[in-house]
């Protein structure tokens, strides 16, 4: 009797040994998906390896095996071992965040074929920063083309779904070599899949999710805009893109690169630690006139009307207008203002079910909630204390455009929502929050940031290195001036920006994460506790923080704090979290999968987010 250890997309360790149906005996069946039967409801499962016997009494047939070959072969099972190690989560959970969704929903492949893996070479690594928008791409399609040259495969990864076909446009043109795009999120995903398991593909360009892509020979990954919190998976396994690249890399002899406008710490530290190479596209062209504006020395009286442009933008704004220039305004707040409030009681209008500020969005004429669904029509008066005015604060990209308009009535304002690509010739001024970084193909004569000061003030240890990343994509755009308004102009990160140096930043930045013991010196954990009763969530938060410091915490894992969540409510749940640092996160999560697994409480979910970003 042959015996198979199954493991199913469910939050149980397992795997669950099944009677391997005679016939199918002398197949090579780990990487196979069956039909089992769990708790009398049929699942699909993932054979992980087999046995000549089982310690377990009675054993369940499988139901029916799916595939004629392994639709997993040995390298994607250890990975998604690994996945499932590092994230905390059950192997089958990691191995259906490897697979496209009608493959996890048990749909036969018709013409399935086994490959044998190819022979890889060294692991290494490069690390690079490109001062330019495109001019890593020259580096890419080198590395590319010598890949392919040597008859492995190359994964490309960015970070949004857009991105896709500009990418593989710019691989084409620069290698001459047909490329395909993601197989994940298509109408025919699973054709595309099946070329690239079948051999026929031998580039892919995709989101975080092709990180999976199931090739053979695996020579070169490649990780654009790394540090772009895109890569983050927001549902369970909460996996990054760039440390599942890492894992893969190392596991088949890959080289890996990690590129971008701006670098994650942890990349800068693989490089200043000597792991990896590290390589700087200086800025071809001349760096523009950056210019500091300090608001905390404006006049009394500008102070005092909380205004949104400085007299020295304003007047650089009009000589760009009278050069027939381009500008552009970044602030990363929509809306026209950020908060409604009661000018006699003080009350600030929030969402109901996030318990968050209201946006007011003046063109729409509503009180919009950032998180979720939720819209009302700005009331009259006040709910609280019936008062008939309501006053809207703070700025977002409406304000600005209607301040523009009002300073500049002449000139062509444009703002851009989402993910919008724009044309040069549509605005003489743009606004626009972060998602122009990604897009524009073209550079501005001016560019100011406003408004960056609430970005270094959160809540958020990362809040430097995000703010930094968005200056410096910025300043990838910008032609002739760059200003930034703060109120903390001797901030390292504004310091680096006016002396065109990202090692000042970068040197700063790592030497406080090194004195506090922050990533990348060791690993973050987060435990996301949600219920739907803010005083049980709380309790129940309490309750585990308890358990897990009494439970025999291991060497090199602290137990650091209980907060609430950052936003406390959402969606109708309220949020406590447990942060948790560890020098090794396989210790770590060992530790967790013992304790959590007999944790139960009514109504309260715990979610683990190792690495949160």
């Amino acid at each position: 009797m042959l015996y198979a250890k199954v493991v199913l997309a469910l939050p149980v360790a397992g795997p669950f040994d099944y009677l391997v149906p005679e016939e199918e005996e002398k197949n090579d069946t780990p990487g196979m998906r069956a039909w089992v039967n769990l708790r009398g409801k049929k699942e699909i499962g993932y054979i992980v390896e087999t046995a000549s016997q089982s310690e377990i009494p009675r054993i369940k047939p499988i139901i029916k095996l799916v595939d004629p070959v392994p639709v997993l072969d040995q390298q994607m099972l250890k990975l998604t071992r690994m996945l499932a190690d590092y994230y905390c989560c059950s192997w089958g959970e990691a191995i259906s965040a490897s697979l496209p969704d009608p493959i996890r929903k048990g749909k036969p492949l018709p013409g399935l074929a086994e490959l044998k893996p190819g022979f890889g070479t060294q692991f290494s690594g490069l690390v690079l920063l490109d001062l330019n928008p495109k001019f890593r791409w020259e580096v890419y399609c080198r590395e590319i083309k010598e890949t392919l040259d040597s008859g492995r495969s190359v994964i490309v990864l960015v970070a949004d779904k857009d991105l896709v076909l500009k990418a593989r446009q710019e691989i084409v043109e620069k290698t001459g070599l047909a490329s395909e795009t993601s197989f994940r999120q298509q109408p025919n995903e699973i054709e595309e899949w099946l070329k690239v398991k079948n051999g026929q593909v031998k580039v892919v360009v995709g989101t975080r999710s092709s990180v999976f892509a199931p090739m053979a020979g695996l020579g070169l990954v490649i990780v654009d805009e790394e540090m772009d919190p895109a890569y983050k998976q927001d549902q369970v396994p909460h996996y990054h893109g760039r440390q599942v690249a890492l894992m893969r890399a190392e596991l088949e002899n890959a080289r890996i690169i990690l590129g971008g406008t701006a670098l994650s710490l942890e990349a800068i530290n693989s490089a200043r630690t000597k792991k990896f190479e590290f390589r700087l596209l200086p800025r071809q062209e001349a760096y523009p006139e950056i210019r500091i504006v300090d608001m905390k020395n404006l006049p009394f009286l500008n102070k005092k009307k909380n205004i949104i442009l400085s007299r020295l933008l304003q007047d650089s704004l009009a000589e760009v207008l009278a050069a027939k220039g381009k500008a552009l305004l970044f602030l990363n707040r929509k809306g026209f203002a950020t908060a409604a409030v009661c000018s006699t009681c003080g009350k600030t209008l929030k969402c109901p079910r996030c318990n968050t500020n209201l946006v007011y969005f003046f063109d729409r004429n509503i009180l919009s909630c950032n998180y979720c669904s939720y819209k009302i029509a700005p009331p009259k008066i006040c709910p609280s204390c019936n008062s008939g005015y309501i006053k809207f604060s703070g700025a977002g990209t409406e304000k600005v455009e209607s301040e523009l308009a009002r300073i500049f009535p002449q000139a062509r304002i444009k703002r851009i929502e989402s993910d919008q690509i724009p044309k040069k010739e549509e605005a003489d001024i743009f606004i626009s929050t972060q998602g122009i970084i990604r897009h524009v193909d073209f550079t501005f004569e001016l560019t100011a940031v406003l408004g960056i000061d609430n970005s270094l003030n959160h809540v958020d240890f990362r809040a430097s290195e995000k703010a930094f990343a968005v200056l410096l994509g910025l300043l990838a755009i910008t032609g002739k001036q760059m200003f930034v308004q703060t109120s903390l102009s001797s901030h390292f990160c504004f310091q680096a920006i006016a002396r065109k140096d990202a090692n000042i930043f970068y040197d700063e930045e790592l030497k406080s994460r090194r004195q506090v013991k922050f990533p990348p010196c060791r690993s973050f954990c987060q435990l996301r506790i949600r219920g739907k009763t803010e005083a049980k969530v709380e309790a129940a938060c309490g309750k585990l923080f308890q358990k897990l410091s009494s439970a025999g915490v291991p060497k090199g894992v602290e137990m650091i704090s209980v907060n609430p969540g950052q936003p406390a409510k959402l969606r109708g749940n309220y949020y406590w979290v447990i942060l948790i640092a560890a020098a090794n996160v396989a210790h770590l999560n060992k530790f967790l999968k013992i304790n959590l697994k007999d944790f139960r409480q009514s109504g309260i979910i715990v979610a683990v987010d190792v690495d949160p970003v």
